[in-house]
């Protein structure tokens, strides 16, 4: 469901009745005489719709993490804030950048819609970026020839689809300024081969057991869960283009499970 879509025929019906009403048919109503019914909720609801479209497209806009692929920095359940302008204003639904502010780094954690479906939301890591050649062998990460600085952070355990028990080992990586816990599980291997789609600049990549190599092409960024061997990420199904970004993500406000995450920010 494309809500920015709906949000948008709503405001431009709301907006038009609420227009009729202030230019025509309040001039020729008889004095005392109420609105009719087509006229009040509509012309009443017309503020609130803008108010929320506006900040929705171009301010803050909020999400629910619906998986795991993102633990720890993401538990399933954390309703997040995004920041709709940081990397550039742009047309509502549509999704152009109209004004450029800056560019995604390293480590930052990015909203997008997804390649295969963009009426799907994602959330994953920015891990390369335009031009960059990027290696993940035996699950270790390097980038333009340097290897990812990932150091031991103890065990981490989780439930995975409510039946599920899974002990991962977790590290702290550290990609351009960002450094983030990653969780990695000794019995997976790097890539699922079997899952690798046929994508675009999809001859940027070579894959083998160990793992993969790509040059990200320009105007496209590979993105990474944190829960590595659990992550339906750029590994399988390719690189997110510049027009797909919906923002970065920036601040836990709520969950229901654990109200001390409430307020964290997301590194």
């Amino acid at each position: 469901m494309n809500f920015a879509l709906i949000m948008l025929v709503l405001l431009l019906v709301t907006g038009a009745v609420w227009l009729a009403e202030v230019l025509y048919f309040r001039k020729r109503r008889v004095a005392g005489m109420p609105q009719p019914w087509w006229i009040e909720y509509p012309a009443s609801f017309f503020p609130v719709i803008l108010v929320v479209f506006v900040l929705r497209s171009f301010l803050v806009e909020p999400f629910k993490i619906p998986s795991g692929s993102m633990l720890p920095t993401l538990l399933v359940g954390d309703f997040i804030l995004v920041n709709k302008f940081t990397y550039g204003i742009r047309l509502p639904v549509l999704n152009t950048r109209l004004v450029e502010v800056n560019e995604p780094q390293r480590g930052e954690v990015m909203v997008f819609r997804y390649p295969e479906n963009p009426s799907l939301d994602y959330i994953k890591r920015v891990v390369a970026l335009p031009g960059d050649d990027i290696v993940y062998a035996d699950k270790r990460l390097s980038i333009n020839g340097r290897e990812v600085p990932l150091k031991p952070d103890g065990d981490y355990s989780y439930v995975e689809g409510g039946l599920n028990f899974v002990s991962a080992k977790r590290f702290e990586e550290r990609l351009g300024e960002h450094a983030h816990a990653v969780l990695l599980q000794q019995d997976v291997p790097p890539v699922q081969l079997s899952g690798v789609q046929r994508f675009p600049y999809r001859d940027n990549c070579a894959y083998n057991e160990s793992g993969f190599r790509c040059k990200v092409p320009a105007g496209h960024y590979f993105l990474m869960g944190d829960n590595r061997d659990s992550s339906s990420d750029s590994r399988y199904w390719g690189f997110v283009p510049e027009r797909n970004i919906v923002g970065r993500a920036f601040l836990i406000w709520w969950n229901f499970d654990n109200l001390k995450r409430i307020g964290q920010s997301i590194n």
